[in-house]
C-alpha cells in the first residue's frame, strides 16, 4: 500500500471508530465531536477506560497495535458495565463492531470508578502475559534482538552456536512492514511450523533515526535479498517471496559500502584499487590444499591448528581443507610430516556463469577474481547499457519497483527510454570470512538498505555441539558474555555479570530485611 492509500485507510477507520463510540464519548461526559479527531480521540478514550495516555502510542505501533486493539476493545465495552465472559468473546471475535451494538441498542451507563484489577487469576495471568508480549515485541522490533550463528560463513570470529543480541538502534531500527504477523517470532509460528504472518497490507518502508552509519568490514545483520526458501536447513521444493522483514535473517561482514569501487583478486577484497585492511579479530580463510608424508585426520588439524570446515582425502598422501586461515597453513608448512601447503585460487577467466553475481556471460567472474562493480548510492547515477544492465537489472526492478524492458538495444524503464539510471537508495556488499564457505554477494549481489536489520554487539553464550562430554564441556565459556567488535582477543564479562547479580541480590535481601524490622 502506498502513503496516500494508507492515510485514506485511516481516515476510514477514524470514521468507524465515530460511528461506534460517539454515544458512549458522551455518557462518560465528553463531546460527541472528540470521538472523531484521529489521535486526539484514543487519548480521550484512555481518559476514559481510565488507562494511561501513552496507550495511545501502543496503538500506531505495527504488530504491538495487535495486541493493543482487543485490549482497549474489551477495557471500553467493561468501562459501561459489559464485563461478562460473553461480552468479552464477542467484542473480540467481531473485530471490535460490538461496540456498536453496545453503542446503539443497549442502555449502558459509564463506571467512572471502575476497578482495573482483573476480578479472577486467569484474568490476572492473561493481562500479565499480554504487557510481557507487548513489552518484549517492542524490545525485540526497536531495541535488540536476540540471534543465532547458523552457518561458519564467519567463522573465528563468529562460530556456530553462538547466541546474539543484535542492536536495531545503532544503524537505525527498521519499522515494521508486515502489518499483520504473530508477535515474536520471525517468519514462521513454532511447533505448527506454518507461516506467522500475511503479506498483505504491507507498510512503505521506514527507519527510525540512528547512532551511527554502517562502517566498512563491520559485521551486519540484514535480510537475506535472495531468500525464497520456506525454512533454512530444510529440504523442499517451496519456493516463496516473502515480506522484506519476513526474509530469512543472515549475518555477513560489510565489505563495500554505497559509493565503492569493489573487485576481488585472488580472494582479497579491493576498494577503490586498494585492499582492504580488515580488523585484527577478523580471520580470512580459503580452502588448501595439502601434501603429507602420513595420514591427517579433522581431529588433529582442529586440535592442532584450530582448522574447521570440510575435509577430504583427495588421493594417497594429499588433503582438501575448505577452512583455513593464512597464520593456520603457515604453521602447517613447518610440521616435519608435511610436503606442501598449496591455497587453491579459481583463476581469471575461469568463469562461473549460473552461479556467480550477475549470472552473464559478459562477466567471467568467479569467487576469487570478481569486479570492478560499482556499489549503488542513492541519488548517484550510472550510465545503461546492454553490458551493465545484467548488474543492476534487479536493483532497478525488484529493489527500487520499477518495470524494465528491453527491445533490441533500447532500454526503457516505466515505458520510457533510458541511457541511465538513478538510484533512489543505498546499497552495500556483504561477504563472510570464511571465502570458500560463504553465500554471500559474490553470488546474490546487492544489499539494499531496506534490508539492514541491525548491528551484532554482544555474545551471551555460546554452544559447540561439536563438543564431547557434558553440557558444560560443549559451552565456550571464554566466549560467554563478550563483545562482538573492538581490538585483540575477546574478553568475557561473565565474572563481572555474575559479581552484579550477587551484589544486587545482597542488596535487596537486606533492604528486604530491614523493611521488615522497621
Amino acid at each position: 500500500m502506498t502513503i496516500t492509500q494508507w492515510f485514506i485507510f485511516f481516515l476510514i477507520i477514524q470514521v468507524i471508530h465515530f460511528l461506534g463510540t460517539w454515544k458512549l464519548y458522551v455518557k462518560a461526559g465528553r463531546k460527541a465531536w472528540e470521538a472523531i479527531i484521529p489521535v486526539y480521540n484514543a487519548v480521550i478514550l484512555m481518559k476514559i477506560i481510565n488507562r494511561p495516555w501513552w496507550w495511545t502510542i501502543l496503538l500506531f505501533i505495527p504488530i504491538i497495535n495487535l495486541i493493543m486493539f482487543p485490549v482497549v476493545w474489551v477495557e471500553t465495552i467493561r468501562s459501561f458495565g459489559r464485563n461478562s465472559t460473553a461480552d468479552t468473546w464477542l467484542v473480540v471475535l467481531t473485530l471490535g463492531l460490538y461496540i456498536f451494538y453496545v453503542n446503539y441498542a443497549l442502555d449502558v451507563k459509564y463506571i467512572e470508578e471502575r476497578s482495573l484489577k482483573p476480578r479472577t487469576a486467569t484474568g490476572e495471568w492473561v493481562s500479565s502475559i499480554l504487557f510481557a508480549v507487548v513489552a518484549a515485541t517492542l524490545v525485540h522490533t526497536y531495541f535488540m534482538q536476540p540471534y543465532v550463528i547458523p552457518t561458519s560463513s564467519l567463522e573465528k570470529t563468529l562460530l556456530v552456536g553462538d547466541f546474539l543480541f543484535v542492536s536495531k538502534f545503532h544503524y537505525g531500527a527498521r519499522t515494521p512492514m508486515t502489518t499483520v504477523a504473530f508477535p515474536m517470532v520471525h517468519d514462521t509460528i513454532p511447533v505448527i511450523k506454518t507461516k506467522s504472518y500475511l503479506k498483505k497490507p504491507q507498510l512503505p518502508y521506514f527507519r527510525l533515526p540512528g547512532l551511527q552509519k554502517i562502517k566498512r568490514n563491520e559485521i551486519v545483520v540484514f535480510s537475506w535479498p535472495a531468500d525464497t526458501v520456506e525454512q533454512f536447513f530444510v529440504k523442499t521444493n517451496k519456493r516463496i517471496r516473502k515480506p522484506i522483514d519476513k526474509k530469512s535473517n543472515y549475518v555477513k561482514r560489510c565489505v563495500g559500502l554505497p559509493g565503492d569501487s569493489l573487485s576481488i583478486k585472488d580472494g582479497y577484497v579491493f576498494i577503490n584499487g586498494k585492499q582492504t585492511v580488515l580488523p585484527d579479530r577478523a580471520k580470512p580463510q580459503f580452502s588448501y590444499y595439502v601434501q603429507t608424508k602420513g595420514q591427517l585426520t579433522p581431529q588433529y588439524m582442529y586440535e592442532r591448528y584450530g582448522v574447521t570446515g570440510r575435509f577430504g582425502q583427495v588421493k594417497q598422501g594429499v588433503y582438501f581443507f575448505s577452512a583455513m586461515t593464512a597464520e593456520a597453513a603457515k604453521q602447517l608448512e613447518d610440521n616435519p610430516n608435511v610436503i606442501s601447503v598449496k591455497r587453491n585460487i579459481d583463476t581469471q577467466g575461469n568463469t562461473q556463469m549460473g552461479t556467480v553475481f550477475p549470472n552473464s556471460k559478459d562477466y567471467k567472474w568467479n569467487q576469487d577474481q570478481f569486479g570492478p562493480i560499482y556499489i549503488p548510492q542513492e541519488g548517484k547515477t550510472v550510465a545503461l547499457n546492454l553490458k551493465v544492465l545484467p548488474i543492476y537489472k534487479k536493483v532497478i526492478e525488484e529493489y527500487e519497483g520499477n518495470t524494465l524492458s528491453v527491445n533490441g538495444n533500447q532500454i526503457s524503464i516505466n515505458g520510457n527510454p533510458a541511457d541511465s539510471y538513478t538510484f533512489k537508495q543505498d546499497y552495500y556488499w556483504m561477504m563472510g570470512d570464511n571465502r570458500h564457505a560463504s553465500e554471500d554477494s559474490r553470488y546474490w549481489g546487492f544489499v539494499p538498505e531496506d534490508h539492514i536489520v541491525g548491528k551484532p554487539v554482544f555474545i551471551w553464550f555460546s554452544y559447540d555441539t561439536n563438543a564431547s562430554g557434558p553440557f558444560w564441556n560443549k559451552v565456550r565459556w571464554d566466549r560467554v558474555f563478550t563483545t562482538v567488535g573492538g581490538d585483540g582477543k575477546p574478553r568475557s564479562y561473565l565474572v563481572y555479570f555474575l559479581v552484579a547479580i550477587a551484589l544486587w541480590y545482597g542488596i535487596s535481601k537486606f533492604r528486604k530485611r530491614k523493611k521488615e524490622n522497621s
